[in-house]
């Protein structure tokens, strides 16, 4: 297998046209590639510089989990530190968790902090939502939002080979109405779910807390399991009592 490290866009761009396959860490390909033949051309894209920025408003797909700091916001840096054990984090990559994993633990922390992907394809580079980034298995460049005013990130325990721990995420935005945004998202199982309310910022008194997590309570999000509907109460309760702020 011949593996391509192209640094430029345009290279990268060459390599797919040509046909080699894109991988991170290959954490989640190796097996089957040993057990069903290795692919004659594969790219990394470790060397493209796109693709390895870390920031408060931006994480290149190629991005080495352990290397995700508080340069990122709080969800998606502790999304990163719960992923596999110490030796997947030093391995495996943002596109690769994803967009190529199952388990999508950056996912939740993508979505509330209302990520945009950039993507590349062999004709050129675009932006879309993750939605379509999932549903296509798009090549992902980079992740792009607005620096939240405060996020945070939760998974529970699990059980070793039970089903995937239950995850929570949520993160506060300025609304266009001058108040604020609040959006959480829940892995339950493989599925993940996302709703947002808005409210103002008030006074920060329990009264203004027990609005928004009764409004959040009327969306899917409150329609969920006992369990998880703690863990969300729990977070948000937590991130709405935090000092505005990162």
């Amino acid at each position: 297998m011949l593996l391509r490290l192209p640094t430029s866009v345009s290279e990268a761009q060459e390599c797919m046209a040509e046909g080699a396959v894109p991988i991170g860490g290959a954490t989640l390909v190796w097996a089957t590639w040993q057990r069903d033949g290795f692919p004659e051309q594969a790219m990394s894209l470790r060397d493209l510089p796109e693709a390895n920025s870390i920031g408060r408003e931006t994480l290149g797909g190629a991005v080495i989990l352990n290397r995700i700091d508080d340069r990122v916001p709080e969800a998606l840096r502790r999304a990163a530190a719960t992923v596999g054990t110490g030796a997947v984090r030093r391995t495996a990559t943002v596109g690769g968790n994803i967009v190529g994993s199952t388990l999508r633990c950056l996912l939740p922390a993508a979505l509330v902090l209302e990520a945009r992907a950039v993507v590349l394809e062999p004709d050129g580079v675009y932006e879309t939502d993750l939605t379509e980034v999932l549903a296509k298995g798009h090549l992902l460049l980079s992740l792009r939002w607005r620096d939240p005013l405060a996020s945070a990130y939760r998974k529970l325990a699990g059980e070793a080979g039970g089903p995937p721990p239950l995850v929570v995420a949520a993160a506060l935005h300025t609304a266009d109405t001058g108040g604020t945004r609040l959006r959480v998202a829940v892995r339950d199982g493989y599925d993940v779910l996302t709703e947002s309310t808005e409210h103002d910022t008030g006074s920060g008194s329990g009264s203004d807390f027990e609005r928004v997590l009764d409004d959040l309570r009327r969306t899917a999000v409150g329609a969920l399991h006992a369990t998880a509907w703690e863990a969300v109460h729990q977070l948000v309760t937590d991130l709405l009592s935090r000092p505005t702020g990162r």
